[in-house]
């Protein structure tokens, strides 16, 4: 098998024909399993995954690895009495059994739900909780977690652990010993549940986001455009995103191993700069996705061409805007035009930008991928003219779309308005078609990349006995894009002050994650709010 036989894209076409040529090719029968790993069982030898550890040690598995290993993990899962549409929760870092775990979950018909390392307990209890997972594989950081909520969700069995033995978990890799290196996939339609990943929670707690087998397919013209008729001879694939959010697991790792391009599993304890540029200096990384506040941290680094040898072909970035400075310094110190895209959470990689195919322009996102009708929508769902501020819209069916909101239909049903998925983002598309993004129409805070919503940090923070009420708001940052801050109103025999600030910012931090805290607190007397009791954001905002 050739890589050439699996792009969507054809090499050497201009944008306007793949637009305009573009047809999908959804299969009856689709698993996401079998398309990333099953289908290189020609190729066992062939590599899949590098990982570097934290301790600085190199382990390469190869596609006849994952195979084996991933029909393991599914035999055991089965012998454990895990079902199709079973959910079973995924706390876990960059590394192979990350990739594993997915797999098998995927052959099994089961439904993978990551969850990102940096969650606190009380946010990895409501997800637990609301997605009913069984089980929870995670390290002996995620057990300690867990072991300290003072009560585990009704649905959870049993946690597994890949760190090795530890008390109140089960040894995930001395369970896998005794298990077989066969197991047949379950036949799995496109439409069939394989994944869910939770939103922010702009509107209310977050919702577990459900997307099919196809999601796969889906993303993979937008890979193929940003990252410049990718692949070719010699990528390597990393990003420093969590595998655990859509940017990392459908982004970089599940389209990597479809491709058969390696990916570089290593996690960075806190992201430096410089081990950044040293890492993909020694494992001659050929593309990237890298959101903004990572570009702006690399950027502090003085002469990186100089200093390192990079091998860099490709720089896709989303997730907040990228802004001209961040362009001009790739150009200027990688020779590399970043290339820009966007999407969400529910409907991921629909805009893009390829300088390759002459779809660049300082400002703007990009135009449409191939393959997915997007447009500026009036809130009758009504497409509006050029220079139109509205929402950015996706027209259904789109393969990358989400199935629905897990236990929620009413907030399924009012994600669309007809045919339109509405994303909530305010923007307008130029004369020549290009996307401009103006900003949000809820109140979804960017940080470091990172879309973060304001309910469920408010309820943590209305959690802690001094606070009575409270409103989390962003507030612009030269480096985050924007930091979340928080205007509280205290209960009667709390006072005002800095250590007491503190006390709350460790609150939350160690309740939700290290991503979601308060970085700034302002002690109010009272809140602004409707004549229906909601809080006015934008008045807070306004006050910076």
């Amino acid at each position: 098998m050739t890589t050439s036989d699996l792009k969507l894209l054809p090499d050497g076409k201009a944008y306007d024909d793949l637009w305009r040529n573009f047809t999908w090719e959804i299969p009856e029968r689709f698993n996401i399993a079998t398309a990333v790993c099953d289908k290189w069982s020609g190729e066992p030898d062939k590599l899949a995954l590098i990982y570097k550890t934290l301790e600085g040690d190199v382990e390469n598995f190869t596609y006849g690895d994952l195979i084996a290993h991933s029909n393991r993990a599914a035999n055991m899962l089965r012998a454990a009495g895990v079902n199709r549409g079973d959910r079973i929760a995924l706390l876990l870092p960059q590394r192979p059994e990350t990739a594993i775990c997915h797999l098998a979950l995927y052959k099994l018909g089961a439904i993978a739900v990551p969850m990102a390392m940096l969650f606190g307990v009380d946010a990895l209890h409501y997800r637990l909780a609301d997605s009913g997972a069984r089980f929870v594989i995670t390290t002996h950081a995620g057990v300690e977690k867990l072991s300290s909520m003072s009560e585990r969700p009704a649905t959870l069995e049993a946690i597994y652990t890949v760190d090795g033995d530890l008390s109140g978990a089960t040894n995930f890799a001395a369970s896998l010993e005794r298990q077989s290196t066969h197991f047949d996939p379950v036949d799995t339609g496109p439409d069939d549940p394989a994944l869910m990943v939770y939103t922010s929670g702009t509107t209310g707690p977050p919702k577990g986001a459900l997307h099919g087998h196809r999601v796969l397919i889906g993303h993979l013209p937008c890979t193929e455009f940003v990252h410049e008729g990718f692949p070719k001879p010699n990528d390597i694939l990393w990003t420093p995103a969590d595998w655990a959010w859509a940017g990392g697991l459908l982004n970089v790792l599940l389209p990597g191993l479809y491709y058969g391009v390696p990916v570089l599993a290593h996690k960075f304890e806190k992201f430096d700069p410089e081990a950044a540029f040293a890492l993909m200096e020694e494992f001659k990384v050929r593309n990237t996705f890298i959101p903004a506040t990572a570009l702006k941290m690399l950027r502090t680094v003085p002469n990186p061409s100089k200093r390192y040898d990079l091998r860099l072909r490709t720089i896709g970035s989303g997730g907040e805007a990228l802004g001209r400075k961040l362009v001009d310094w790739g150009r200027q110190e990688l020779g590399i035009t970043i290339n820009e895209f966007y999407g969400q959470t529910e409907c991921n990689l629909v805009l893009g930008s390829s300088t390759g195919q002459g779809v660049s322009r300082s400002g703007a996102i990009g135009k449409p991928i191939p393959g997915h009708d997007v447009a500026i929508v009036d809130r009758d769902g009504d497409v509006l003219p050029p220079g139109a501020q509205g929402t950015v819209a996706v027209r259904r069916p789109d393969p990358v779309m989400f199935l629905e909101y897990w236990g929620n239909p009413e907030a399924t049903k009012d994600k669309y308005v007809g045919d339109w998925l509405l994303t909530g983002d305010q923007g307008y598309v130029d004369d020549d078609g290009y996307f401009h993004f103006v900003g949000r129409d809820d109140d979804v805070i960017t940080s470091a990349g990172y879309r973060i919503g304001p309910g469920e940090i408010e309820d943590c923070l209305i959690g802690h006995p001094a606070v009575a009420l409270a409103a989390a708001v962003g507030k612009p940052d030269p480096e985050r894009t924007e930091i979340v801050k928080a205007f509280l109103v205290l209960n009667d025999g709390f006072e005002a002050s800095d250590d007491l600030a503190q006390e709350i910012q460790t609150w939350v931090r160690q309740r939700l994650s290290a991503h979601e805290y308060p970085r700034e607190i302002a002690f109010e007397d009272s809140l602004p709010l409707t004549t229906t009791g909601k809080v006015i954001r934008r008045i807070l905002r306004d006050r910076g």
